[in-house]
């Protein structure tokens, strides 16, 4: 008998290819290359597994496991890592772009529609819950609360603007633009935002010191607030796209607002500036110790500890090389944050949007 969940996953992956070696390159391969090519398809063969049973656990109802996509997500990272090493070892392997934007090092492009499944799990894995509170607009509510906290820090227009852009490059950096989701590898970090329960009470106490003056300003969003807030009730205010957004804000960001100027005369590049402040989520206290050295670009991070959560967050995550590192410059940092590319440029064309009034 076929089974029909596994038919979904065998059929979305059916063009995927082992990598023989006589395909791999002609004449004899040496043995650390034969090794890394045999550790790619075993790695290959690992993440096809792993994607099936989710699917199939999820199409038939089963219960999953706590922190169902960790696997997922390791599945993932050992075959991206052992590609890089099988390009390490043997470069003719290194083939055509691919559609995600990763390095073409770091990724067959034939394994694309393993990536497409993985994503699709995870979007039903961190579905937001019945209760939750969606927006409407979204994208604009995060740009219009980070505007007004931007104004209300001192900001002009123009930099206002940029806190704006920045922190939809948050939301989509965080949940590719998804507003209340939960999340498969963490029952800490839930929301538009991704915070935790001590973060999102810090952001709201922030905020109440905040709102009267916003509101002076800006009385049509002090309005939106109140009645966001009255909806919310004493639901977890993650599950609030509103103040899930602005409670993050206030928690983690706002205070680093008025350096925008400084930190966009550094950064020119919208990319990078988003980059930075994702890395506030990611190393909050190395980023703002940066931030402050006057050489963001060239400080450099060496503690282990720090180093470990850039590699779960999936910098310097990839290969043998990559995972040897024990230091690394912020410029280096933001240059191997390429899986963030292709989220914040998608972040960059819905600012516009939004700017122009085409998106909500």
């Amino acid at each position: 008998m076929v089974n029909p969940a596994a038919s979904l996953v065998s059929a979305a992956i059916g063009s995927l290819r082992f990598i023989s070696p006589a395909m791999a390159q002609p004449g004899a391969l040496t043995k650390k290359q034969s090794d890394a090519l045999n550790t790619y398809n075993n790695a290959v063969s690992s993440f096809e597994e792993v994607l099936r049973q989710r699917r199939a656990q999820i199409n038939s109802g089963q219960p999953l496991p706590n922190l169902p996509g960790q696997a997922l997500y390791l599945a993932r990272i050992n075959m991206i890592s052992a590609y890089k090493d099988l390009t390490d070892a043997l470069p003719s392997r290194i083939g055509r772009p691919n559609k995600f934007g990763i390095p073409p090092a770091y990724f067959d492009a034939d394994s694309e529609p393993l990536v497409d499944e993985y994503r699709k799990l995870f979007d039903l894995m961190e579905a937001p819950p019945a209760n939750a509170q969606k927006s409407d607009t979204p994208f604009k509510d995060v740009v219009d609360l980070a505007m007004a906290i931007a104004r209300a820090k001192g900001l002009d227009a123009t930099n206002a603007q940029a806190a704006g852009r920045i922190s939809l490059g948050l939301f989509f950096a965080e949940t590719n633009g998804n507003q209340n989701v939960g999340n498969a590898r963490s029952n800490t970090y839930k929301g538009s935002l991704q915070t935790g329960p001590s973060e999102d009470k810090n952001g709201r106490r922030k905020w109440a010191a905040i709102k009267q003056a916003i509101a002076a300003f800006d009385p049509a969003l002090g309005a939106r607030d109140d009645k966001e807030e009255a909806r919310a009730g004493n639901l977890d205010h993650r599950y609030n796209h509103w103040t899930a957004v602005r409670d993050a804000l206030m928690g983690a960001h706002a205070e680093l607002f008025p350096q925008i100027p400084a930190i966009v005369k550094t950064l020119p590049d919208p990319i990078d500036q988003m980059k930075f402040f994702e890395l506030i989520q990611i190393i909050p206290s190395p980023t703002r110790s940066a931030l402050k050295s006057g050489d963001l670009v060239n400080y450099r991070i060496s503690e282990p500890r720090i180093m470990g959560y850039l590699r779960n967050n999936s910098i310097f995550a990839f290969g043998q090389a990559d995972r040897a590192r024990t230091s690394a410059t912020f410029r280096e940092i933001m240059d191997a944050m390429w899986l963030f590319n292709a989220k914040l440029e998608r972040a960059l064309a819905t600012f516009d949007e939004v700017k122009s009034g085409k998106k909500g």
